[in-house]
């Protein structure tokens, strides 16, 4: 499943999130939501913990100016990227 987080993780039920993810799911952050990739903060130590790949919008990290604080375990991608993604995952889920 492709789950795509758009606002902050402080708006975001986080501990639900983190229940419904399973192996091999994918993660999307967007807009507000990737402030989640900034190294050591604890909502990303808890989604790294789980098999997941965790993937951030090179705009939106740019746009925060946060691109050299971000984990090195967080994917930077495009929305040529997003869109692939989208394609590979039938069920989504947006937060």
């Amino acid at each position: 499943m492709l789950h795509i987080l758009m606002r902050s993780p402080f708006e975001i039920n986080m501990i639900l999130l983190i229940d419904l993810l399973r192996s091999n799911d994918d993660v999307v952050v967007l807009q507000d939501s990737v402030i989640l990739s900034v190294n050591d903060n604890i909502f990303l130590k808890k989604l790294l913990s789980i098999p997941i790949v965790l993937y951030a919008i090179k705009q939106d990290v740019y746009a925060r100016g946060i691109q050299k604080i971000i984990s090195y375990k967080v994917n930077v991608i495009d929305y040529v990227q997003f869109v692939y993604l989208t394609k590979k995952h039938k069920k989504q889920m947006s937060w």
